[in-house]
């Protein structure tokens, strides 16, 4: 009875004073938490992992070394250790996680330019849900070597564990498949969180990616889940790779007798008159010519891709309704022609008066921008690059 009455005792007092010393440090980091996020995030989060974990401590330690044999000591210590083992593992989770949360925090995706800040989101994202599982893992394998029974079997499973890890690799190869492919893709940098894509005909933002799949938000607020290694194995267009500024056409078909000069006066005006323009591109070319009509094709840019759907979605409109109240006879037509009764064989000559183009009609040429886009594509310096 004794000896009970000591290991409570010595119980009590180690857990009180693990306690007062953890409120001490507690207070510490309350008081300084204001000039420092770092401590600020650490007394947050940190706060009750640390007390369970040094309480159970101090208590195993005391049972071990400061009080005698009592009945049912070797279980409750054995407890203890399990106790301990799971403590320590969720505060060693939770300092790894305000590490990640601080490195969060630097990088903002709410700014225009946001490319590195999404690269590293990713990463980080994808290094904690890695974190959170190793430690469980582990902490689950500490805690079975405890038991005298699962030590004994060590040898055994290490003989054999060849064997296990070739069925394991072929009963789970689709699993392992989608979780090495989620580890590749947060540190290829081949898609990123909030990446704008094209994946199956469908366009969207890339909204979770996890270990097995990735979450893709259609621009209907759909959701298309598909295994990461679908990014890994099949082509896909991604919009935001090198930066969020896209480019973006708008067509329409007129007919042979439109003047095109007065429609790029206006798509040039509704360019400017609107925020949803950069201001980087703003060009209409005329791209086809056949059965009757004339394809018009309005090049424009925006600084994001969301921006720019709106942008030709207006370009569109105006366009339309601008041929529509000044030159409804260049809507699209069908005609046939019949040759002059006074000479039949012969065709009207036509004589067409083709003006000169400004910058607005090119893509490649004309303008510094375009001269670099140009030197891009075929492959050699552009104008005034350094050799």
């Amino acid at each position: 009875m004794s000896d009970f009455l000591n290991a409570l005792l010595a119980v009590v007092l180690a857990a009180g004073t693990a306690i007062v010393l953890v409120e001490a440090v507690h207070w510490l980091l309350t008081r300084y938490a204001r000039r420092s996020p770092l401590l600020s995030r650490l007394e947050r989060t940190a706060h009750k992992p640390f007390l369970t974990t040094v309480t159970l401590f101090a208590v195993q330690q005391a049972l071990r070394t400061a009080t005698g044999e009592f009945p049912g000591r070797h279980e409750v210590l054995h407890i203890l250790v399990i106790l301990v083992i799971v403590s320590g593992a969720w505060l060693v989770g939770a300092l790894l996680l305000v590490l990640e949360d601080m490195a969060l925090s630097r990088w903002r995706t709410d700014v225009p330019d946001n490319r590195k800040a999404r690269r590293v989101r990713t990463q980080v994202v994808m290094l904690r849900r890695v974190t959170v599982a190793v430690i469980v893992v582990l902490a689950f394998g500490v805690a079975l070597m405890t038991f005298p029974a699962v030590r004994a079997l060590g040898a055994s499973l290490l003989a054999s564990a060849g064997i296990i890890s070739v069925v394991a690799a072929v009963a789970a190869q689709s699993t392992l498949a989608n979780v090495f492919a989620g580890i590749q893709l947060a540190f290829s940098d081949a898609i990123r969180i909030d990446d704008v894509v094209v994946v199956e005909q469908e366009w969207g933002r890339i909204e979770e990616i996890t270990l097995t799949y990735v979450a893709l938000q259609v621009w209907d607020d759909r959701r298309l889940i598909l295994p990461t290694s679908y990014f890994t194995t099949k082509p896909f267009q991604n919009w935001t790779r090198t930066g969020s500024a896209v480019l973006g056409t708008a067509e329409i078909d007129v007919d042979f007798g439109t003047a095109v000069e007065p429609l790029r006066a206006e798509l040039r005006a509704v360019c400017e008159s609107t925020e949803l323009w950069d201001g980087r591109v703003c060009v209409l070319q005329v791209t086809d010519a056949v059965r009757g009509m004339v394809r018009l094709r309005a090049l424009v840019s925006a600084h994001d891709a969301p921006s720019l759907w709106d942008l030709r979605c207006l370009v569109r409109e105006r366009l339309v309704a601008w041929v529509w109240e000044h030159q409804r006879e260049a809507l699209p037509r069908y005609r046939a022609e019949t040759p002059p009764a006074h000479d039949p064989g012969r065709p009207a000559t036509i004589t067409a008066v083709v003006p000169e183009t400004d910058e607005d009609a090119r893509v490649f040429s004309g303008g510094s921008d375009g001269e670099s886009r140009g030197a891009t594509f075929v492959g050699r310096p552009a104008p005034g690059a350094q050799p």
